[in-house]
């Protein structure tokens, strides 16, 4: 019997597996498996892509024969389903695996204790929760999305000391050094969505695309580009229309139908979601975005769509990049939140983290619970 831990190490294994998918898996969520026999790994793999073999499966044809009697480290609680593929619960049964340690259960419906019970049905011996808090931060988005209907959302702003992003002029290239800036890219691989506002279109034409450098570059899906537009104003001839990857422009249920017209034939998506205040109920944009299968939205936006997710309570994780220097009292603040009157009604956030990316530092907070401002 493998002790605890060697058992925690061959687990710690598969989660770095499970990390290798963390740009290309989505929808799927990341998943990682390693099959150990007489303490020694015979087999292990990752699921890179939805579609392709998942994690157990890859792992099985590793170890062939050796298989049989071996304990499978796996970071989410094996399928029970037929999608793409075949259920994992199934081939681990089938392979003669006598063990299967997983990390945690699969909040899918579609699994959620079903692959446990499958693989307890035929004698294997199954545990679940060792490094149970490591496998969630591998898949907080699909994890959210099963459990609530919502993806996970962060919101990316970048800021001098003083707090400010872009002179009065609106000049704003750029605040943050070039290390920061590639981070960011990085950010963007893993998201499944990145949403901006039209005027952030309409000011600078952004790609909102990734462009990464290095080995993982080629393995790289584009994220859904999504611009909240209400009267849709976003020009046919709109740089990002003319990249690789899928652009969904969001507006109002009366927005012109001509437009509309327009942007599909320059390539768009377009949805009409209802109103909210004027503006697109953000409820209803991460709602909508869910049901496309996006399990991890960016937010990189302005002022005013920053602060309108802020204060609705929408955002799940806060990163800002701070440049260190000052652009001064006149330049532009970082979010706007109107309402906020007294110091009782600022909104907290919890330090998670805080590190320097080259020249600047990268915070990333999370926001403590509180009731939503609209």
């Amino acid at each position: 019997m493998t002790g605890t831990a060697d058992s925690a190490h061959f687990m710690a294994r598969a989660m770095r597996l499970a990390e290798r998918g963390l740009y290309t898996t989505d929808p799927n969520p990341r998943v990682g498996c390693v099959l150990v026999r007489e303490g020694r790994i015979v087999g292990e793999g990752w699921h890179r892509r939805a579609g392709e073999p998942h994690a157990e499966r890859i792992a099985l044809a590793a170890a062939g024969e050796a298989a049989r009697g071996a304990t499978a480290y796996v970071t989410l609680e094996p399928c029970a389903h037929h999608g793409r593929t075949p259920p994992c619960a199934t081939g681990l049964v089938e392979a003669g695996v006598a063990r299967v340690v997983a990390a945690m259960n699969d909040p899918n419906p579609r699994v959620a204790g079903q692959g446990v019970a499958i693989l307890r049905e035929a004698g294997v011996a199954t545990s679940v929760g060792l490094l149970a808090a490591e496998a969630e931060r591998l898949n907080p988005g699909f994890l959210k999305r099963m459990r609530t209907g919502l993806p996970y959302v962060r919101c990316k702003l970048a800021m001098s000391l003083d707090g400010r992003t872009a002179m009065d002029s609106g000049e704003s290239k750029w605040i943050t050094g070039e290390a920061a800036r590639a981070d960011v890219q990085r950010l963007r691989a893993r998201s499944s969505a990145v949403v901006t506002g039209i005027n952030t279109v309409l000011t600078d034409d952004p790609s909102l695309n990734v462009r990464l450098n290095g080995d993982d570059e080629g393995d790289t899906r584009q994220p859904l580009r999504v611009v909240l537009d209400t009267r849709l104003r976003m020009p046919p001839r709109a740089h990002m229309l003319r990249l690789a990857g899928a652009t969904l422009v969001v507006c109002g249920e009366h927005a012109s139908e001509e437009a509309e017209a327009e942007l599909r034939v320059a390539g768009a998506d377009v949805q009409r979601l209802p109103q909210l205040g004027g503006r697109i109920d953000l409820q209803r944009l991460l709602l909508a975005l869910a049901a496309r299968e996006v399990n991890e939205v960016l937010i990189e936006s302005g002022a005013v769509l920053a602060g309108a997710m802020l204060a609705a309570g929408l955002v799940d994780e806060l990163i800002v990049y701070q440049a260190p220097h000052l652009l001064g009292d006149a330049a532009r603040g970082l979010v706007r939140l109107p309402g906020l009157e007294r110091l009782d009604d600022r909104l907290r956030f919890v330090f998670v983290d805080a590190r320097r990316v080259g020249d600047d530092m990268r915070l990333t907070l999370r926001p403590e619970p509180r009731q939503a401002l609209v």
